[in-house]
């Protein structure tokens, strides 16, 4: 029997890997039920590069399965979900995602803890945020690449917080993972993790243009600052062959089905 709050989302597959289905307007109620719950609530923003980790890699694919909302970032898994299943999923950029996120927790003057960037950024991202979201009770912040010695009393310090959201960004050993390892001990809320979400509001990086979000070229940029990951056309290729494979199958199947019904 599901849950009010998997009431406000669709959840299909994609590659046999989760992807939420949730309306612009539906994220507010959903937020203030996980909260109304107190129950834990682990927000994945998904891009294609994720999708494709989480089929390979066990421990982020159970962090996947078990989050509560996954949302997904890459207009090829639109495209993908449009061409395997005909559904019509919403796509967000990671920055208004976020920004949509804090605007609720504002509107009833809940709180927020931000972990991770670098000692200046994290500060300026404070302030900046204290003055977009004046009623956003921001309980805490610790930058990343702390020591090790240290995790305990900073998962501590987050619980005895108990902020509605815990935001984590670049700097946090393990990234996501870093959630999923701590997370019974830190406690009840949303926890959302996006790498580079703090240079953004400390305004050290731009976010892409709406344009060239819309257009799913985001990742161009990407590879310009880090050459590297041009490499990942070989992906982009896989994956749609992929797609193509699981279009052919399908029918397949629905083809014995139909033979089978009909004998």
């Amino acid at each position: 029997m599901g849950t009010e709050t998997d009431e406000l989302k669709q959840r299909i597959d994609l590659l046999q890997v989760p992807i939420d289905i949730i309306a612009p307007e539906q994220l507010g109620p959903f937020v203030y039920e996980a909260l109304k719950k107190e129950k834990v609530c682990n927000i994945v923003l998904l891009s294609l590069w994720d999708l494709l980790r989480a089929r390979r890699n066990s421990e982020y694919r159970a962090y996947i399965f078990k989050a509560s909302l996954i949302i997904p970032i890459s207009k090829s898994i639109i495209t993908g979900l449009k061409f395997l299943t005909g559904k019509k999923a919403f796509r967000y950029m990671p920055f208004d995602f976020i920004i949509s996120i804090l605007t609720v927790l504002e509107n009833r003057e809940y709180s927020c803890y931000l972990l991770g960037g670098k000692a200046n950024v994290l500060s300026k991202t404070e302030r900046n945020l204290r003055q977009t979201f004046p009623k956003l009770r921001i309980v805490g912040r610790f930058p990343g690449s702390f020591k090790r010695h240290d995790e305990p009393t900073i998962i501590e310090a987050i619980k005895k917080a108990s902020p509605s959201l815990l935001l984590v960004g670049n700097g946090v050993r393990g990234k996501e993972r870093w959630i999923a390892r701590n997370n019974v001990t830190l406690g009840k809320g949303l926890r959302l993790w996006c790498s580079d979400i703090f240079d953004v509001f400390a305004e050290k990086k731009k976010r892409p243009s709406k344009a060239v979000f819309e257009n799913g070229l985001e990742w161009i940029g990407y590879c310009f600052q880090k050459p590297y990951k041009f490499f990942r056309l070989f992906s982009y290729i896989h994956y749609k062959i992929m797609l193509l494979v699981y279009k052919i199958l399908k029918k397949s199947q629905a083809s014995v089905t139909q033979d089978i019904n009909e004998s």
